[in-house]
């Protein structure tokens, strides 16, 4: 496929990939959007009222 790389390992297993992000741009943001999503799915969160209240109280809101 044009613009995608697998880098191998000695044993020609696909451990990577480089993609060129001039011609994939937006396919990559999509991606990388799912990988942050799933990173953060078990954090802890916060109530949006409780939030702005804490901005106002640093000047930020």
């Amino acid at each position: 496929m044009k613009g995608i790389h697998f880098v191998t390992n000695e044993k020609n297993e696909r451990i990577a990939v480089q993609i060129d992000l001039e011609k994939y741009s937006e396919i990559w943001e999509d991606f990388y959007d799912v990988l942050i999503a799933e990173s953060r799915k078990d954090d802890e969160t916060i109530n949006l009222d409780d939030l702005k209240d804490e901005l106002k109280n640093e000047g930020k809101f």
